[in-house]
């Protein structure tokens, strides 16, 4: 079973900094330096390192093919604020799922809030993480086996919001995950109009510092990648934008 973990420790070294320029599969032995359970390397799971400062983009690294991460690890046996934070972060964003690492006095601040799947300890036994893993892993091919196909299908449009996929009339769409979130929020609600304040606490989240001219951005970027269909993504000046407005295909 090949994991991610997130750790501080992995910003000691520049590859484990870097993790989209590493190679997918990380070899156990070089996480052995800064995995928080110890038990791990006396099993046959490869891991890769990344910095759990910065969850998301590792994540979305890693999630796609033909990477074939099982799992996340998130380590909070140092740091248990660090690993809440990583988690929130990915909440809802990766279909990765995740493991929190918690030393026994810190279990307490575990909430639904973190959105886990499963907790480990650092003296978890290696019999012990290999059957949570297992257990995991079962419970992931089930979920997928039975998930539904794409999530949205409307005038050529289709988005697998579970692969982070798009295409519009059969042609895949290189997009960046803001992209895809814009795209998918406005297909999800055709012939509305939202302002940009309102993609923003959509799309970026509530916390979002940027301003509001950052959505015009993305509309721009989302549009030029639409091409021939660059129609499909409507503005309604003095309001804001929205979905297939103009035409019904």
């Amino acid at each position: 079973m090949e994991l991610l973990l997130f750790t501080a420790a992995a910003a000691a070294t520049s590859a484990a900094a870097s993790p989209a320029a590493r190679a997918p599969h990380a070899r156990l032995e070089q996480a052995r330096a800064v995995t928080p359970l110890p038990s791990l390397d006396v099993l046959p799971h490869s891991v890769a390192v990344a910095n759990i400062a910065s969850p998301l983009q590792a994540a979305l690294a890693y999630e796609n093919p033909p990477h074939k991460i099982a799992a996340i690890l998130l380590d909070g046996t140092e740091d248990p604020r660090g690993a809440r934070a990583a988690a929130i972060a990915l909440a809802g964003r990766t279909r990765i799922p995740r493991i929190a690492l918690l030393g026994d006095a810190s279990l307490a601040a575990l909430t639904p809030e973190w959105d886990v799947a499963d907790f480990l300890t650092p003296d978890a036994s290696p019999a012990e993480i290999d059957a949570r893993l297992r257990l995991l892993g079962a419970a992931t091919q089930e979920q997928s086996e039975s998930a539904p196909g794409p999530g949205v299908q409307i005038s050529g449009v289709e988005i697998d919001d579970s692969n982070f996929v798009a295409t519009v009339h059969g042609r895949t769409l290189d997009l960046t995950y803001k992209e895809f979130e814009l795209l998918n929020f406005l297909a999800l609600h055709p012939a509305r109009v939202f302002t940009r304040e309102q993609l923003l606490a959509e799309v970026w989240g509530m916390d979002y510092f940027g301003g509001a001219r950052t959505v015009d951005v993305h509309v721009r970027r989302l549009r030029a990648k639409l091409g021939e269909h660059e129609w499909l993504i409507s503005t309604v000046r003095g309001v804001g934008y929205g979905f297939a407005r103009d035409r019904r295909g």
